[in-house]
């Protein structure tokens, strides 16, 4: 069976410990699973994810906004500088096989918009402030933004949800 990637998303500034405890905890788990961790290779949320992954072994890649691999943080694996600013989200949800939501704000609403509208499963983590708190549990019409409250429960939702797809193609 081919490499899951799982695209984890949230605040590039966010500064709660709590929360960047909770999302190096969801890279850790992605890593330890055996999958890519696909993030938009920045500060906070990403860069907390990906430092999980790496302690864990595993293998990140960054989806840049600028022109530069330098912009990356440091436990980026593979920098890939887009030149694209905010329009870099759609490359970035697209190179996931699903997207786990951790806070967020503006950036990361237009990342889940875009993961639903092509058809990847998103799951989010509840109490983790934002666009996470905001849109888990929700439908978005025929779209459900699947809810979770613990990183080892959206690991385990993203990767069933995963399964389900690779299933029904």
């Amino acid at each position: 069976m081919p490499k899951v990637y799982v695209t984890v998303i949230g605040g590039s500034k966010e500064t709660d410990q709590r929360v960047l405890r909770i999302a190096e905890e969801v890279g850790r788990l992605i890593a330890e699973k055996g999958a890519i961790l696909v993030c938009g290779g920045r500060g906070g949320v990403m860069e907390a994810a990906a430092r999980g992954a790496k302690k864990a072994g595993g293998l990140t890649v960054g989806i840049l906004p600028g022109f530069n691999r330098d912009e990356a943080n440091p436990y980026v694996d593979i920098a890939i500088p887009t030149g694209m600013s905010q329009a870099r989200n759609a490359i970035n949800v697209l190179a996931g096989d699903v997207v786990i939501v951790v806070g967020g704000t503006a950036g990361t609403l237009s990342e889940v918009g875009l993961a639903l509208a092509y058809g990847k499963p998103v799951v989010a983590i509840k109490g983790t402030g934002g666009v996470a708190d905001l849109l888990a549990g929700r439908r978005i019409g025929p779209l459900t933004v699947y809810s979770a409250s613990s990183p080892r429960e959206a690991v385990e939702l993203a990767f069933s949800l995963t399964e389900r797809d690779v299933q029904t193609a």
